[in-house]
C-alpha cells in the first residue's frame, strides 16, 4: 500500500540522513519507525490503563491515603516549600 506524506524540509533531510546512516531505503527507515512509534503508543496506552485499573482496585479495596499525605511526601521528596 502506498501512502504518500509531506515533510518539511527539515524532518525529510534528518530521515534521509539516518537512511544513509543505516545504509537502507528511506521508504524502509520511514516504515520501520513508524512501527515502532506505533507499538511504543500501544504500550504505553495498555500500561496506563493497567495502572488506571489498578488505582480503582486499590482505591474499592479501601487501598488509599489522603491527598494532604500525599502533598506532604511530595513536598519532602522534592524539598517543595509547604502552603501558607
Amino acid at each position: 500500500m502506498a501512502i504518500v506524506v509531506s515533510l518539511s524540509p527539515e524532518l525529510e533531510a534528518r530521515l534521509r540522513e539516518k537512511a544513509a546512516q543505516q545504509g537502507q531505503d528511506i521508504s524502509f527507515v520511514a516504515a520501520e519507525l513508524l512501527e515502532n512509534i506505533l507499538d511504543w503508543e500501544l504500550q504505553e496506552s495498555e500500561a496506563s490503563i493497567k495502572g488506571i485499573q489498578q488505582g480503582l482496585e486499590d482505591f474499592e479495596a479501601g487501598r488509599f491515603r489522603s491527598f494532604d499525605d500525599f502533598a506532604n511526601e511530595q513536598r519532602r521528596k522534592y524539598n517543595l516549600p509547604a502552603d501558607s
